[in-house]
């Protein structure tokens, strides 16, 4: 059973003649002490030291009180504690009720970047940056983020916004941010929430009673439905002329068509995952890599062997190990493709023409043109089916399925070769 009561320490008589008041807490047979902001005189107190003043007295029977009630509230989670553990339970509960969500927003960013999360970071920090303009303070406790807050929050997020920011440069730069679509919407609320979570998990305890972070306004708060995605996968027309479409040599467009090609090429895959591509990953006519975006999330960490093509081989070549002397990080090279597919979007009559097309056309070709199976596009995609993932574990994978599908959908394309010919 854990005890406490004040104590006064004869050795800790300060040189105005005042004493420290101590509480001390015993537990398990251990003693541990916790510091107050209390001070005694020597005619405040007995000769033995304890209390005699009747008005400190009072004060410090509350505090105390305060601290016998916590205790009972752990009752038998406390076999769960050594002293210094419950020391720091107890103080914490009373000293640091406030938790600023800025602060720690800021600390799980550096966490996530210090994973290699970066494309987990990037957006916490957008909604971090956001609530600082909204609440005009880089200071924000987290009760402030309550059912209340937030439809007025999705209001200020739906209008054009004006804030400044600092350039790479260290240099403030104003900004204007059009208001957020129904998707952006989403994305944005679903990071705070993200966000939000991840505060509960780190201040919270159940199994020990610690629960500082006591409501949660995603409850009575529902986050907006993402809309349908629109369908990205091009025709096979558009796919040729997007390969014979004449770039000046060495331009971002050349890049970015380059790129686009050799993503269609290696089954759709993602440009950082191209980005970070050494030639350590090329073994026996292979590509072996790791799909960044769900590496982290599966127990294969999401590994897939693609073959070399021979449509691909010049562009990967072209490429591997150089683009990190081009880019610093891989998304400034996506945001360079993203321009340079703009460019030729608008010059091909393309809407909207990003990398992703290039994954989507890929399957959508494998499904709808070679009539490939939803599981065996989806393998190609290095997609995983939640279904099916207990089957999986018992799987071997077998990669000539994948050779199979980059073989018919690249045949696709050389037939629209013949046809132009013809």
């Amino acid at each position: 059973m854990a005890t406490i009561k004040e104590m006064v320490l004869k050795h800790h008589k300060k040189e105005d003649g005042t004493y420290n008041i101590k509480y001390r807490l015993t537990h398990n047979r251990k003693v541990t002490y916790i510091n107050t902001n209390h001070f005694a005189h020597e005619r405040q107190l007995k000769k033995n030291l304890s209390i005699k003043d009747k008005f400190l007295l009072s004060v410090i029977s509350t505090e105390i009180a305060k601290y016998r009630m916590r205790l009972l509230e752990l009752d038998s989670r406390l076999i769960h504690y050594d002293v210094k553990e419950l020391a720091n339970c107890l103080t914490q509960v009373e000293e640091n009720n406030v938790i600023d969500i800025i602060a720690f927003a800021r600390q799980y960013i550096a966490e996530l970047i210090a994973q290699g999360r970066k494309g987990n970071a990037y957006p916490i920090l957008t909604v971090t940056n956001s609530l600082c303009d909204y609440f005009g303070s880089q200071k924000v406790e987290i009760d402030r983020i309550n059912a209340l807050m937030l439809p007025d929050y999705e209001k200020y997020l739906r209008k054009e916004r004006r804030f400044k920011r600092r350039n790479q440069l260290g240099n403030e730069v104003n900004y204007i941010s059009k208001g957020l679509s129904d998707s952006g919407l989403h994305n944005h609320m679903r990071d705070l929430r993200t966000l939000f979570n991840a505060a509960r998990d780190r201040f919270n305890d159940e199994d020990r009673g610690i629960i500082r972070i006591k409501y949660y306004p995603f409850k009575k708060h529902k986050v907006i439905e993402a809309p349908m995605t629109a369908k990205r996968a091009l025709t096979i027309e558009q796919l040729f002329k997007i390969r014979e479409f004449e770039c000046v040599p060495g331009s971002r467009a050349e890049l970015a068509k380059d790129i686009f090609l050799l993503s269609f090429y290696l089954c759709g895959m993602n440009a950082k995952d191209i980005y970070n591509l050494r030639k350590s990953n090329i073994i026996k006519s292979r590509v072996n890599y790791n799909r960044s975006k769900t590496s982290t999330r599966r127990k294969d960490s999401a590994f897939i062997s693609i073959k070399i093509i021979s449509e691909a081989s010049p562009l990967l070549f072209r490429y591997i190990d150089r683009l990190q002397d081009r880019y610093s990080e891989s998304n400034n090279f996506n945001k360079a493709l993203n321009k340079g597919l703009k460019e030729i979007g608008e010059a091909l009559g393309i809407h909207s023409l990003t990398l992703y097309c290039a994954r989507h056309s890929f399957g959508s070709i494998a499904r709808n043109e070679c009539r490939f199976s939803k599981d065996d596009v989806g393998f190609a995609l290095n997609h995983i089916d939640q279904s099916t993932r207990t089957t999986d574990i018992y799987i071997k994978p077998d990669w000539k399925i994948i050779d199979e599908v980059q073989l018919a959908v690249t045949r696709i394309i050389k037939m629209q070769d013949n046809n132009n010919v013809d």
